[in-house]
């Protein structure tokens, strides 16, 4: 990744510090404390390198990268963070919980779950300004997902510069059914509802999501190009929450359902 603020002895050794403190709190299940304060002198351009840092930490010959999430798509989040734009994230690998799986416990710090739509790219996203009409193109599928993201930062306490450093707050993913074609598909109108036990615990639509998740998919495509590595065929993207996020307790079976297109379930271990 492109992304190379100047070196100095004092930016690299706060990279390498909130990078360290949030690998130990994943290792350890310990929550850590903010890692902004090493980090905000340098900019948000610092905290993606952390982020990378750790996710080059994470690859191995059985865990790969198989695509992106996008973050702050709520208008009432971006301000929350004094942002106006969202953020970004990887997904891996073994992120996946499989449809009507299990999540083990702890593997996901202080998680929260989100009802979101998923896109599978079918050609590469390689230019600047991507249109709506470029991203439906590109689109070989779309599926119903639960993002389960979570915390390395105790008690949530986070800036825009942590999150950031945390991977965008990514935990881990289900793919639901059934996978469709995105023509004919209402992304904004679609209605999405998500319920812990059969109990609804949030609603919403596409419009929560940047006022369309296209719009969504569309910046990041057109920040990757940016920065050099730009959204490639067969990736799979988190296209954003379409409504609040939630916190599921142990055991509880989290379902969401997303109008004309499907749902997706997964329960929490126990």
């Amino acid at each position: 990744m492109t992304i190379q603020p100047p070196a100095s002895p004092d930016l690299e050794g706060a990279i390498l510090a909130a990078a360290a403190s949030l690998w130990e709190a994943q290792r350890s299940g310990v929550p850590c404390p903010p890692v902004r304060e090493g980090l905000a002198a340098h900019g948000v351009d610092a905290a993606y390198r952390v982020q990378e840092l750790n996710i080059a930490r994470h690859l191995s010959p059985v865990v790969r990268r198989v695509g992106r999430k996008i973050g702050l798509t709520s208008t009432a989040v971006q301000q929350q963070l004094k942002v106006n734009e969202p953020d970004f994230g990887s997904l891996l690998s073994d992120m996946a919980v499989s449809d009507g799986g299990v999540m083990p416990a702890g593997a996901v710090l202080q998680p929260k779950a989100e009802g979101e739509i998923a896109f599978v790219l079918a050609t590469d996203l390689d230019m600047p300004a991507p249109t709506a009409a470029d991203i439906l193109r590109a689109t070989d599928f779309i599926l119903p997902a639960i993002e389960i993201v979570g915390s390395r930062v105790e008690n949530w306490a986070i800036s825009l510069i942590d999150t950031v450093a945390d991977n965008a707050s990514s935990g881990m993913f289900v793919l639901g059914t059934p996978a469709r074609s995105p023509f004919d598909f209402d992304f904004a109108g679609c209605a999405m509802r998500m319920t812990f036990d059969g109990r609804e615990v949030s609603a919403g639509t596409g419009r929560a999501c940047l006022g369309n998740p296209l719009n969504a998919v569309a910046w990041l495509a057109g920040r990757m190009h940016a920065l050099g590595v730009p959204l490639r065929a067969g990736e799979l993207i988190l296209s954003g929450a379409l409504g609040p996020m939630a916190t599921p307790t142990p055991g509880a079976v989290v379902e969401v359902e997303i109008s004309g297109l499907g749902t997706a379930t997964f329960a929490l271990e126990n």
